[in-house]
């Protein structure tokens, strides 16, 4: 079959020439479709399930919600492992599923489930799966910032509630419209709310309680649709609207009648505009904004998806107010540029050399050119067979080519071509007929076929059991290998057909076979060097096997690590406070450490997230913030010569005086790895497991006790899982009964006094 298929190649040589144009113009159509990534997303299939509770402990949070959703998720098919976090106000629960698993099949699975437990929750509490995204797809961060001169309607400054209504209202359902988008996450800011604040003292002279007042408001605030009538042919439809528009129609409300006199809402409570309760916040370069995050949808391309948010939010701030622009502070389309444009320089670097190296050695212009063909039409191959296999283009999958192994077949056939036609050629003392030329080139390729075959299989089987690996390994480092697999098929094809079909379209007329200057310097050289060899071989031998030895000793003391730090150009912090530290304490802490930050010239900007985002896919506490430092291009810091290691200690610098705080330094990517691999944030983590939570805490100090004294050991740290402040009211339940109340009453006036009913 093969001697067949290196004949028609060489008798449709044309064909074959149309064949690899055809295949480029596919290659370059799917080039635009290929996902393109900084490096490999590490995320398994994974289904998030957020439960929102407001004024839910973490004790209720997870009696209440928590324990239930994992009870109606147990028996999934397909499932790998769960588990869940119980915060107040917010239950998650993350459910792993197989490798291979469909993500919209995973999630209609689960849904059905939460169908069934919503019925055993609490009022009002409802299960809401996250977005169809991974760990590493937030791309695209924006902060929504007035200038010192914008202006309200009303003539009043924009504050942080009115930047989050432009938020909620304007920029962020435009974004959700842009393809690859799945959700615009927000954080910062103050929901906009009518806040109706009873007055105890008032509702008892009335003789009135709260139920009465929640009951009279919502029996006043419904649009109803009513139908339709006909008449006189038309057919009328009808809708009762009765849903208040303002702060007066609030307080025309009546909420009973006492002696033919109307108590309306004015009389018992205050009505006014009020902010919501909220669980995170966001700030930047020292003040609070409003931060809007978006997330890709799964198998996007991160950076076409960052390029069209960054676009469409152009195209927005043409249509905010005078003074407001929603401004990009992270974009993760800078780092894939800048990673892909690396990798393009070392290909690009790496085809040149094999290119001149080519054109010294084979001494033959047009065959080291057709020889070099090879490689670009072997990446466009491999873009073609990236997109199908499902792999995207990063750092990893890219580096990993070898333009030396892809042309190697090429070369040994090429050359062999050469030699033989110039044999034949010296043999007849004339130029080779058509007939005898393609009769050369068939004989030619068909001699080093096997060699070249078996040196593509060395290196195929070498990459196979990668191929194997499972779990973050496998999303790791599979993606280098299928790259590396279909390259060099792709190029053993190419030397197989188009190789041998260009060689006799090209390689015509007289033809030398000789070697260069170099050749024979370099056999000058290693002549006697494999004499000698070759007389001592058992020396030689030894030798190698001592110096083995010698090298696999040195090995021992070399550090490991799982892959090497890509230097992603900007810097993640994150700061952790004592639990119980309220959300306005930690804004306050945070403010003070981003104007320190800021003191350093090389930062643009640090903008953070403290607390809870509007969608849980990151849950923390109001003690916890997640920082980026942008930093600006090298070529505007002072000194563009500085070690980014000087930096950070500059910058470590800086953290250590401001007081109250434990930090982790790392860079946005990097950070997200190191979650999703172990779930700490720190490169190296250890995990305590027991029943004792007291017990817990003592190891857990004790192992850091002995850690710092570990040389290299920086920034050690245990987990913060106890000191959370509770104040529980506790009914008196005897009393209660005398005055003739429930518990519920107690916990409902509780509720609204602090939280609020909505």
């Amino acid at each position: 079959m093969i001697d067949k298929l290196i004949q028609f190649s060489i008798a449709r040589r044309w064909l074959i020439m149309f064949f690899a144009l055809a295949i480029s113009a596919l290659g370059v159509w799917n080039y635009q479709n290929l996902p393109i990534d900084a490096v490999p997303d590490i995320t398994n299939v994974q289904v998030q399930i957020n439960t929102s509770a407001p004024g839910y402990s973490p004790l209720e949070v997870e009696q209440r919600i928590t324990y239930l959703v994992e009870l109606a998720i147990t028996g999934l098919p397909y499932v790998e492992s769960t588990r869940s976090l119980s915060r107040y106000a917010l239950s998650q629960v993350t459910v792993v599923f197989e490798k291979g698993t469909d993500i919209y099949f995973a999630r209609n699975l689960i849904n059905e489930r939460l169908q069934q437990a919503k019925s055993d929750m609490p009022s009002g509490i409802e299960p809401v799966m996250g977005p169809v995204a991974t760990g590493l797809g937030e791309i695209f961060h924006y902060a929504v910032h007035a200038d010192d001169d914008a202006r309200q309607p009303n003539g009043e400054k924009y504050d942080a509630t009115a930047l989050r209504t432009l938020q909620d209202w304007v920029i962020r359902p435009q974004l959700r419209l842009v393809n690859g988008v799945t959700e615009i996450n927000t954080i910062g800011g103050f929901e906009k709310e009518f806040h109706i604040t009873p007055t105890p003292a008032r509702l008892l002279t009335f003789g009135l309680s709260f139920d009465d007042l929640v009951e009279a408001i919502e029996k006043n605030n419904a649009n109803v649709g009513a139908g339709y009538i006909e008449k006189n042919g038309e057919q009328y439809l009808i809708r009762a609207p009765g849903q208040v528009a303002d702060i007066a129609e609030i307080e025309t409300i009546i909420v009973a009648h006492k002696d033919g006199i109307p108590i309306t809402v004015a009389d018992v409570a205050d009505v006014g505009f009020g902010k919501q309760l909220r669980t995170g916040a966001a700030t930047r370069d020292g003040e609070e904004t409003v931060l809007g995050t978006a997330v890709m949808l799964l198998g996007g391309n991160s950076r076409s998806v960052s390029e069209a948010v960054s676009a469409k939010l152009v195209e927005i701030n043409k249509t905010l107010p005078k003074g407001i622009t929603a401004e990009p502070v992270y974009n993760r389309t800078v780092l894939v540029d800048k990673t892909i444009a690396t990798v393009q320089k070392n290909l690009l670097e790496g085809a040149i050399l094999v290119v001149v190296v080519l054109l010294v050695m084979l001494g033959n212009v047009r065959a080291a050119l057709l020889t070099a063909m090879v490689i670009p039409l072997s990446m466009l191959m491999l873009m073609t067979g990236m997109v199908q296999a499902k792999v995207s283009a990063n750092l990893m999958s890219l580096g990993a080519l070898d333009f030396g192994l892809i042309v190697d077949g090429a070369v040994i056939i090429v050359e062999n071509c050469i030699l033989r036609l110039a044999g034949r050629q010296h043999q007849l003392g004339r130029i080779l007929k058509l007939d005898e030329r393609f009769q050369t080139v068939f004989a030619a390729t068909r001699e080093v076929f096997t060699p070249s075959l078996i040196s593509v299989l060395v290196v195929i089987l070498v990459n196979l059991p990668i191929l194997a690996l499972t779990g973050v390994e496998g999303k790791m480092f599979t993606p280098m290998a299928m790259a590396v697999i279909i390259a060099l098929l792709s190029a053993l094809v190419l030397s197989l057909t188009f190789v041998p079909a260009a060689v006799a379209l090209l390689l015509s007329g007289h033809i030398e076979e000789k070697d260069n200057i170099i050749v024979r310097q370099s056999k000058r050289v290693y002549t006697p060097v494999l004499a000698w060899v070759l007389k001592f071989r058992f020396s030689v031998l030894a030798g190698a096997v001592l110096l083995i030895i010698a090298v696999g000793g040195l090995t021992t003391k070399m550090g490991t690590e799982f892959i090497p730090n890509l230097d992603e150009g900007d810097i993640a912090i994150q700061a952790l406070r004592i639990p119980g530290t309220s959300l306005t304490q930690s804004l306050d802490m945070q403010f003070r450490l981003e104007r320190a930050v800021l003191e350093i010239p090389e930062v643009k900007t640090y903008f953070s997230r403290v607390g809870t985002a509007e969608v849980a896919s990151d849950p923390m506490g109001p003690n916890i913030s997640d920082g980026y430092v942008m930093l600006k291009d090298r070529a505007d810091w002072p000194d563009p010569d500085k070690s980014k290691a000087q930096l950070l200690e500059d910058i470590r610098q800086k953290l250590t005086l401001i007081p109250g705080n434990a930090f982790e330094i790392s860079q946005p990517i990097q950070l997200r790895f190191n979650e999703l691999i172990s779930g700490v944030r720190s490169d190296l983590g250890i995990k305590i497991y027991g029943d004792d939570l007291d017990q817990l805490l003592k190891s857990g100090s004790e192992i850091a006790t002995a850690l710092n004294g570990v040389e290299g050991a920086e920034g050690v740290k245990v987990e913060q899982v106890s000191g959370l402040p509770i104040l529980s009211v506790e009914a008196n339940r005897p009393a209660l009964y005398r005055y003739g109340l429930n518990v519920a009453d107690v916990q409902e006036v509780l509720a609204a006094a602090t939280r609020g009913e909505e």
